[in-house]
């Protein structure tokens, strides 16, 4: 904060500190004409009525205590201006020591959890707990608390996997993040008329409703250009993320339009890298976290 910001606050706080006391004084030399006591001043809300009564005297020392929490917070702590509090007490400072008590507590837990391969963390109810934990605190927002997922977001509890679901590629994941990126087609494979006839080839491959004279001529599209990244046979390729099309499992929505707006635009996906976000060993139990909900269910472990 420069000086001039410093000096402002500082004159906001005195002049509201004071102003306060002062108003609190001078409202005690109010004299209420013994007359007048107890009457009603007129004021009347919703059936209550205002009595002509001096403040009662807890109520006045309440105000007095408040005065004097103020003067002794901005002693101790920072918020005068620039005067960073006897105390010496900063959020920063707290937040440190609060993480480095965490790590002297959990630490070694951490490192204990760290030596053990992921597939044998699978018969640790805490481990894995401990890393679903971690996983609700941020993974949670994009996959859902039950890591379903939902539109744009994957499933964590199938078996379908982009990059594979071996304990490795999940902590690579999870680690460097991934960045998927699918080019608009429109112009390479004939317009709309084209991506009509991809479109109903793409259905045919999981055996889903299509029309039949549009699915085979898109069929030679899609060897001549999808199957790049597709493969031939549509099963996808895990070493680039390319999706499966075969299993009816869709990550941006399966619908006739939704496969036909994915050929026009493309689509750019995005999941962060957590490697400044969590340590090696707090990623370790995500990743055996995650594991964990797919591999139990089809029999891995």
């Amino acid at each position: 904060m420069s000086t001039g910001w410093s000096v402002y606050v500082i004159a906001l706080i005195v002049l509201n500190i004071a102003g306060c006391a002062w108003l609190l004084l001078a409202n005690r030399s109010v004299q209420i004409d013994p007359r007048e006591k107890g009457q009603s001043t007129g004021h009347d809300f919703d059936g209550i009525e205002e009595l002509n009564n001096p403040l009662p005297a807890w109520w006045t020392w309440l105000f007095v205590m408040t005065i004097v929490f103020a003067v002794i917070y901005f002693i101790l702590y920072p918020g005068f201006g620039n005067f960073p509090g006897v105390l010496g007490w900063t959020s920063a400072g707290q937040h440190e020591a609060e993480v480095a008590r965490a790590e002297a507590a959990y630490g070694p837990i951490f490192a204990r959890y760290f030596k053990t391969p992921i597939p044998e963390l699978l018969d640790d109810e805490r481990a894995i707990d401990m890393g679903g934990r971690i996983f609700a605190q941020r993974c949670s927002t994009c996959h859902g608390s039950d890591a379903r997922g939902g539109r744009n977001y994957p499933n964590l509890t199938d078996d379908d996997w982009l990059y594979g679901g071996d304990p490795e590629t999940i902590v690579k994941t999870i680690t460097y993040g991934r960045n998927g990126m699918m080019p608009p087609f429109a112009a390479v494979i004939g317009g709309d008329e084209g991506v009509k006839d991809v479109t109903e080839y793409v259905l045919s491959l999981s055996g889903r409703e299509h029309d039949a004279e549009r699915a085979e001529r898109g069929r030679q599209t899609f060897v001549t250009v999808c199957s790049a990244c597709h493969m031939p046979t549509g099963t996808g390729n895990q070493a680039i993320g390319s999706p499966n099309l075969t299993d009816d499992i869709w990550l941006h929505g399966g619908r006739r339009e939704d496969i036909e707006r994915a050929l026009k635009n493309g689509i750019t996906s995005q999941m962060p890298a957590h490697v400044d976000m969590y340590t090696p060993e707090q990623i370790h139990l995500v990743a055996a976290y995650v594991y964990s909900l797919s591999a139990k269910k089809h029999g891995g472990g």
